[in-house]
């Protein structure tokens, strides 16, 4: 049996390690269809499809695949790509020669070595972490509501014994700009207030990503990396959905929660949905996710708001008439993040053209943010947009009536909710008919498998959402 050529081999064991880096998609799509032609000296040549090719593996994936070259053929390694279409110029070279940006990008040997720890603050010889918490984002600056009530005083017990509680992980989940990020990073400023030895970490989970694909491109640098989360006594991951299709990156947080986990260390954990709902995710790591608590965040009630501004005007040291307080409250109502940019837009209005703040300027800054800006889909109006294509009274879809065009249509809205806002499969079943996340779910399906087999059916599903997107 004869032996492989060695430009195969080297790029064979490159392709193993990009495809534990990359989502499987990625590497089908781009690295896939690249052929190794030679390998001279530590110079490979790759068969590339086109110049786009080129051009996105640059712009997306240069960094990476350069260290793993590095770490495969060794430190002098370069790379020049032939690009397989017809009448094309001669293989394109990236190189020291012709690409310096390429060279100082991937290509050149290794910075000398220093500490693996990413947050360490150098000249102290034992580790110190930096944090990463913003100070704004504390347990006084965060508004308790209906919405955030469990949450806020689950992460007020795990401030006060963090890691020994019955709150291990914590996993907020809700929509965006409900104070996901502000609750988990209250409950680390609130430890390290508490217990300053401890080594708190806030992480986004798309640095955590990226530092775990520049491990995983250099030699025996993955266990260093591990090695380092498992240091952690309170880690803060931000954003846990966005580990979805990286099972490399999935593989190492296993190992790292596992650890934490088992020494009593404590995790919190965000995302924009609940652990039933994500996809992607290994389903050892979704158990582990259930362990502790899923405290849901929902969109602030009108109360809530109205406090909301109020604390927000204390800390801009404005002074604002309880009119326009309760006016921009009642208008500004999908999340806190908005109503809060809302507020500062207002100041600045009035700031920079020197113009008190009165009702008649807040009216006419929310109508021109209203009118330029989309209306955000809720459960409740694609609720009403099904009834008013069939002819159903709203009150008759949250009924309990079995009678099948009122279950059909409760499905349906179940399924436009689910696809087209963020609010989880429980919220979405106490908003249409009381129902609970396995009736959703399993609703969902039902619609997916009509669509899928009765073009009638699947036509109200198009004219419905057209008619969605159309007020959108």
């Amino acid at each position: 049996m004869s032996q492989q050529p060695k430009h195969i081999v080297v790029w064979e064991q490159c392709l193993s390690i990009i495809a534990d880096i990359l989502p499987e998609s990625h590497f089908k799509t781009w690295f896939a269809p690249l052929k190794p032609l030679s390998l001279d000296g530590s110079t490979i040549t790759l068969a590339v499809p086109s110049h786009f090719f080129v051009e996105y593996i640059e712009q997306h994936f240069l960094d990476m695949l350069g260290a793993v070259l590095k770490r495969v053929i060794g430190p002098s390694a370069k790379l020049n790509y032939s690009v397989n279409v017809a009448q094309s110029s001669p293989a394109m070279s990236i190189s020291a020669q012709n690409k310096q940006k390429y060279t100082n990008k991937g290509f050149m040997p290794d910075a000398p070595s220093g500490e693996t720890n990413p947050y360490t603050i150098p000249g102290i010889k034992r580790i110190v972490v930096d944090p990463q918490l913003n100070p704004v984002f504390t347990f006084e600056n965060f508004i308790e509501g209906d919405c955030n009530k469990l949450g806020r005083e689950a992460g007020i017990t795990i401030a006060k014994n963090p890691g020994r509680n019955s709150f291990n992980p914590l996993f907020i989940y809700g929509g965006s700009g409900l104070g996901k990020t502000h609750l988990a990073q209250a409950i680390g400023i609130a430890i390290k207030d508490a217990f300053p030895d401890k080594v708190v970490l806030y992480i986004p989970a798309s640095r955590f990503k990226t530092q775990y694909m520049n491990a995983a491109s250099v030699k025996n640098k993955v266990s260093d990396f591990i090695n380092f989360y498992q240091k952690i006594d309170v880690l803060i991951i931000d954003d846990v959905q966005e580990f979805a299709d990286m099972p490399g990156t999935q593989r190492a947080f296993f190992q790292i929660f596992n650890h934490l986990h088992l020494s009593g260390k404590q995790l919190i954990l965000t995302s924009d949905r609940a652990p039933a709902e994500m996809q992607g995710l290994e389903e050892r790591l979704l158990s582990r996710f259930k362990w502790g608590l899923a405290a849901e965040l929902l969109p602030p009630a009108y109360e809530t708001r109205v406090e909301i501004l109020k604390s927000k005007c204390r800390q801009e040291g404005v002074d604002l008439d309880e009119t326009i307080v309760n006016y921009l409250a009642s208008k500004i109502t999908a999340n806190v993040r908005e109503l809060e940019g809302t507020l500062f837009t207002l100041i600045a209005h009035a700031t920079l053209a020197r113009r008190e703040i009165t009702l008649e300027l807040a009216q006419s800054l929310v109508e021109k943010v209203v009118t330029e800006s989309k209306t955000e889909l809720t459960v409740e109006r694609i609720q009403n947009v099904v009834c008013n294509y069939f002819g159903i009274k709203p009150e008759m879809i949250l009924s309990k009536t079995r009678k099948r065009e009122i279950v059909q249509a409760r499905q349906i809205a179940m399924y436009l909710s689910r696809n087209h806002t963020k609010s989880s499969l429980a919220t979405i079943g106490s908003q249409i008919g009381g129902k609970d996340h396995a009736t959703v779910l399993h609703s969902c399906n039902t619609v997916s498998d009509l669509m899928d087999t009765d073009r009638t059916f699947r036509q109200y599903i198009v004219d419905i959402e057209r008619q969605l997107t159309a007020n959108n």
